[in-house]
C-alpha cells in the first residue's frame, strides 16, 4: 500500500535529478542563456529588409551596434539589446521598424486554453513570445499551469508558490476582504456589520506586504518577463475553495485581471497567460483577465471534442458567474457579463499532406468559421527538437541542422504569429 509519504519520497527522488537534467538542458551553471542572432537573420527575419540594404547602414553610420564576428566566421552575430537598438535607430524609406502599438493603451492579454492536454498550449505561448519580442513588443508572461512547462522553458526552475498566480490569488483575497470590511455599515442604523476574518496562516505569510513587481521574474530574453509557476503551486485549486469559504463575497475570479489593472499601461505591450488543462479558479482568472481567447488544438478527432467540450463548460462557467454576480461586481475594470475582443481557434502539430488533418482543419473551418486561423502550426523536426529542449524554434541555432528544416519550422510560426499579431492590432482599440 502506497500514501502521500511515498508520492513526497518519489518526488524526493525526481528533485534530485532536475539538477543534472537542467546542466544538459541549458547551460553548465543551469541558467538559460539567449543565444545572438546572425545578420541574415536579424535582416530578412527580424528586422525584414534587404541584407544589402542592413549593410549599407550600418556602414554609412559606424555608431550603430556592429555585432561580433564569431572565430573562424565571417557574419556578425548580434544580441537582442543590439538588434533592439538597431530597430529603435534605423528607418527604411522614412519609416520606423518599430512595431504598431496604439498610443494611450494599455497592454493586450491573450489566453492560450484548452483543457485537452497536449493541445499545445504551453508551445504556442511560448512560440508566440519569442515571436513577439523578436517583432519588439514587450512581452509579460503569466504561468497558470502546475505543470510549469512555460516557466521551465524560459529558463525559471526554482520558484516558491508564494510569487506564483496563487500568491497573486491569496494576496488579493486579504485585500479584497479588508476593503469589503472597511465598507460594512449597515444602512440603517450605520453600525458595522459583523466582519469578514482571514486566519492568520494566511495572513502571516506576508503576501499583503510584497509588492506589485516582486511577482515578476526577469528571464534571458530582456524584453520578455514572467510570472512563473511551480509543482507546489498545484494545491491553488484546493485553497481557493478555501478561501471561498472564508470570504463568499470574494470575487476570486477578478484577482489576477485587478492585480494587471495595478501595472503601468506601458509597461509592457503584450501580455500572454498559459493556462492549465482543466477550467478551475487559475484558468478562470485567465479567461476573465484576457482580452482575447486563443484555443490551440490538435488535428484529430478527440481534440475536435474535447475543444467542443472546452468551450461549452467555460461557457456555463462564465454564465454562472455573469448571474452569480451581476451589477454586483465590487472591483476590477473588466465587466460582466465577461467579453472577449476575439476568440480563436488554432490548430497545432498540423501535417499538410496528412489526409485526416487536413480533413480536421476543413471541419474546424464549416464549424467555427473566421474563429478559425488561417495559419495552422505545422509539425516538423525543429519543432519536436525544440519541444525536447524547452526552447523554441527561434532559441535554435540554425547552424544544429539543415537551414532548410529549421525555417520550415520558424516560417510557420512566423505565418501564425503574423496572424496573432495582426488580429491584436485589430482588437486593441477595443480593450
Amino acid at each position: 500500500m502506497y500514501t502521500h509519504e511515498d508520492l513526497a519520497q518519489l518526488q524526493a527522488q525526481s528533485l534530485k535529478m532536475q539538477g543534472w537534467i537542467r546542466q544538459q538542458t541549458f547551460s553548465p551553471e543551469s541558467r538559460k542563456t539567449l543565444r545572438r542572432f546572425s545578420s541574415w537573420e536579424v535582416s530578412e527575419l527580424i528586422l525584414r529588409i534587404n541584407q544589402s540594404t542592413f549593410r549599407g547602414r550600418l556602414a554609412a553610420d559606424p555608431s550603430l551596434p556592429s555585432g561580433e564576428v564569431e572565430a573562424e566566421g565571417r557574419q556578425r552575430w548580434y544580441t537582442l539589446e543590439e538588434i533592439n537598438e538597431l530597430r529603435r535607430r534605423m528607418k527604411i524609406n522614412r519609416k520606423s521598424l518599430m512595431p504598431p502599438r496604439p498610443a494611450g493603451k494599455r497592454a493586450f492579454r491573450a489566453a492560450v486554453a484548452n483543457f485537452k492536454g497536449g493541445a499545445g498550449k504551453s508551445t504556442v505561448a511560448l512560440h508566440f513570445a519569442h515571436a513577439a519580442a523578436l517583432d519588439g513588443y514587450r512581452v509579460l508572461l503569466v504561468d497558470f499551469d502546475p505543470q510549469a512547462t512555460l516557466s521551465h522553458s524560459m529558463g525559471l526552475t526554482d520558484v516558491a508558490e508564494d510569487y506564483t498566480v496563487w500568491g497573486i490569488m491569496a494576496r488579493d483575497l486579504i485585500r479584497e476582504t479588508d476593503r469589503q470590511n472597511a465598507a460594512l455599515v449597515g444602512a440603517e442604523s450605520g453600525t458595522a456589520l459583523p466582519a469578514r476574518k482571514i486566519p492568520a496562516s494566511i495572513r502571516d505569510m506576508g503576501l499583503d506586504e510584497l509588492r506589485h513587481h516582486d511577482f515578476i521574474k526577469q528571464t534571458s530574453w530582456s524584453t520578455i518577463d514572467i510570472i512563473p509557476s511551480c509543482a507546489n503551486a498545484a494545491f491553488v485549486e484546493f485553497a481557493s475553495a478555501q478561501y471561498r469559504h472564508l470570504n463568499p463575497e470574494w470575487t476570486f475570479f477578478a484577482a489576477v485581471s485587478r492585480y494587471l489593472d495595478g501595472l503601468g499601461d506601458d509597461d509592457y505591450d503584450l501580455i500572454i497567460f498559459d493556462c492549465p488543462p482543466a477550467i478551475g479558479y487559475q484558468s478562470m482568472n485567465a479567461v476573465f483577465a484576457a482580452d482575447a481567447l486563443y484555443i490551440p488544438s490538435g488535428p484529430g478527432y478527440w481534440e475536435y471534442d474535447s475543444t467542443t467540450s472546452f468551450i461549452g463548460q467555460l461557457s456555463e462557467a462564465l454564465e454562472d458567474l455573469a448571474h452569480g454576480f451581476g451589477e454586483n461586481f465590487p472591483a476590477g475594470k473588466i465587466a460582466l457579463p465577461k467579453a472577449f475582443a476575439d476568440i480563436r481557434f488554432l490548430m497545432t502539430r498540423y501535417e499538410p499532406g496528412n489526409d485526416l488533418h487536413r480533413a480536421m482543419l476543413e471541419a474546424f473551418r464549416k464549424v467555427f468559421g473566421d474563429h478559425v486561423t488561417q495559419n495552422p502550426i505545422e509539425m516538423t523536426r525543429a519543432v519536436e527538437q525544440s519541444g525536447r529542449f524547452l526552447s523554441s524554434v527561434y532559441e535554435i541555432d540554425y547552424r544544429d541542422m539543415t537551414r532548410e528544416t529549421w525555417r520550415r519550422a520558424r516560417e510557420s510560426f512566423d505565418r501564425a504569429y503574423g496572424e496573432f499579431r495582426d488580429n491584436i492590432i485589430a482588437n486593441w482599440d477595443k480593450v
